[in-house]
């Protein structure tokens, strides 16, 4: 997970939030002190200049009131040392002016000769000696530029009737905003530090705060790893606290909710590596999520290029089925996997899987090899055709014989008998053909017992040679090819003798006049076995058809085979007593020269030896 930047984090957001929320609370103070205080330093100035100009009316109208004669000052003399007494110094001009608009005197010195004696036009003035009304008013000295006040407040007699001048007061504002300039300049100070202490607090209350849920981070990180080792420290016992003990419960549970599941996830695991059946199963959008081992080597891929790929793809049938269509219908599917190599047919059964709501949350398909099932149903349908096929031909040819002889023939001394020779015939080569049925079906079932003895094979092959050699009607040369010392082999007579008997029969049926049989044994005291071959000079067996000539029925010149009464069992009979001899048997064979069969038997060890000896 990536790490979380300094100025994105929740521990700079945090002091800032506190940092500004004090700010704006002491922004808000300040603007409420600052402002009553502004109020009030005004209006105490206010005051004070109002005492003033009480004490100066009340002695300018005892100097305008007074009585002169030629031995007193004059009333501007009189005015003047009034004035003179006049020592604050926020007070930058004081005027006196009677009830004519006439300045009788001044406090500012450099205005004496220019504006003593002479009528004033000043608004404020003229309103203060005409209705007789307190102003003020607060202006810009236009030669400073400091901020000043101005007041013009009438002179009355002691019967408050009569107005007899006015006075003009000028007082600067300065020292009033010097003092809020200081005090805003304190508070900034204090704003300043107050918000430094609360800077410090607020990142020492804020890693209260972040440090567990640092903490609950990096353990988060740890179980996304795997890791429910891991405890989040709790500091204490507030909100964050029982948020961290919430945390540590839920990381146990977890952890006991993995060992859980993984105790099942190994369960599947062991029971879809130990199936036979490939399992296939996939989410709701028919992606493959999981695949067993069988089910790979079924389908013959690689579990990296099936995993979320759609099912129909890995099965391949995408041209004829969706995963909506499996998910309704849920049909069993057959599907060809054959190479020409190998054949594979597959059954696929499927199934959803289905949450109590209802909700369909994926499929689960399974795949069972029915090949050799296939194989056996095919082998069955044409073992029965077969055997439909051999019997019906000879009750043919009976029934339409027997309805020959019924109808009369019987008494045709010439055709009569060549009609029950060939019913007979017919009669004899169904015997043979139940017979080789029954045989066979006793082998499959394991119905039946060998008699072995121990044989030498050497007198008894040649015992079955000269007993063909004696009956063969064509002319076909023998020729043997066999040990001159006894080779002891442990066999059932009666069974190899058949096997010999089939091998032979279809030796000479195949062979042309004036052809040779010839018989071998061969002692491969490696492999402690002899190597019997019986070879011919027919007109052997293609090579497309050389795998299957020990097949039941199966026969390379059907027609011909029929014709020299053959049942097409003897070979296939012949493999299966050679098989539960611990043999082998095969066939080699060339085109318009000849076929050969060999077949395989064990030496009988300690008689071998004896024998040697």
């Amino acid at each position: 997970m990536k790490k979380v930047g300094f100025f994105r984090s929740i521990h700079l957001k945090f002091v800032l939030i506190y940092v500004l929320l004090i700010l704006i609370a002491m922004q808000i103070i300040g603007v409420y002190f600052v402002s009553k205080l502004e109020k009030q330093l005004i209006n105490n100035f206010s005051d004070s200049l109002d005492e003033r100009i009480t004490l100066l009316t009340y002695s300018i109208e005892q100097e305008i009131m007074k009585q002169r004669d030629d031995t007193t000052l004059t009333i501007e003399e009189d005015i003047r040392n009034v004035l003179q007494d006049v020592t604050m110094e926020d007070i930058l001009e004081v005027r006196v002016i009677n009830n004519k608009s006439k300045v009788l005197g001044t406090s500012d010195p450099y205005n004496q000769t220019r504006m003593v004696g002479k009528r004033t036009t000043d608004l404020l003035i003229k309103r203060a000696l005409a209705v007789g009304r307190y102003s003020e008013d607060d202006a810009i000295d236009r030669n400073t530029g400091d901020r000043v006040r101005i007041i013009a407040a009438p002179i009355k007699t002691n019967s408050q009737e009569n107005i007899i001048g006015a006075i003009y007061m000028k007082a600067s504002m300065e020292n009033v905003y010097d003092q809020m300039r200081q005090i805003n300049s304190i508070f900034t100070a204090g704003t300043t530090l107050a918000l430094a202490v609360t800077a410090v607090l607020g990142v020492l209350l804020a890693q209260t705060i972040t440090r567990p849920m640092s903490d609950m981070r990096k353990q988060a990180l740890e179980m996304a790893r795997g890791n429910f080792s891991r405890k989040v420290n709790i500091y204490g016992n507030d909100e964050i606290g029982q948020l961290a003990l919430s945390f540590n419960n839920l990381t146990r549970k977890l952890q006991e909710a993995q060992a859980t599941t993984e105790g099942e996830r190994r369960k599947l695991s062991s029971v879809l590596s130990h199936m036979t059946d490939g399992v296939i199963a996939t989410d709701r959008k028919g992606r493959v999520i999981l695949i067993n081992e069988p089910a790979l080597g079924m389908l013959n891929v690689s579990r990296e290029t099936v995993l979320q790929k759609p099912i129909v793809e890995v099965l391949d049938i995408v041209e004829t089925h969706t995963f909506d269509s499996l998910v309704s219908e849920q049909e069993t599917l057959i599907l060809d996997f054959s190479t020409e190599k190998k054949p594979l047919i597959l059954r696929a059964s499927n199934s959803i899987i289905q949450k109590e709501t209802g909700f369909i949350n994926g499929l689960i398909t399974v795949l069972h090899d029915i090949t050799e099932q296939e194989k056996i149903d095919q082998e069955r349908r044409e073992f029965v055709a077969n055997v439909s096929h051999e019997l019906r031909t000879p009750l043919t040819t009976m029934r339409s014989y027997l309805e020959a002889l019924a109808e009369g023939a019987w008494k045709d001394d010439e055709i009569a008998p060549k009609f029950l020779d060939v019913t007979q015939t017919e009669t004899e080569r169904m015997i043979r053909l139940v017979n080789d049925l029954l045989q066979l079906s006793k082998m499959d079932t394991r119905d039946y017992r060998f008699n072995k003895i121990s044989v030498d094979f050497v007198e008894f092959f040649d015992r079955i040679i000269d007993r063909f050699e004696l009956s063969k009607s064509q002319k076909v040369t023998f020729v043997r090819d066999l040990p001159a010392e006894a080779v002891w082999v442990s066999l059932d007579e009666d069974k190899i003798t058949q096997v010999l008997d089939n091998i032979i029969s279809n030796a000479m049926k195949y062979s042309p006049e004036g052809g040779t049989i010839t018989f071998s044994v061969h002692i491969e005291e490696t492999a402690k076995q002899i190597l019997v071959s019986i070879s011919d000079q027919g007109v052997g067996i293609p090579k497309a058809d050389l795998s299957k000539v020990f097949d039941r029925f199966y026969r390379v010149d059907k027609a011909r085979t029929r014709m020299l009464g053959g049942t097409g069992l003897g070979l296939a009979i012949a493999k299966e007593m050679i098989n539960a001899h611990n043999g082998d048997i095969w066939a080699s064979s060339q085109e318009g020269k000849g076929t050969k069969i060999f077949f395989t038997l064990p030496i009988t060890q300690e008689e071998q030896k004896d024998d040697w000896s």
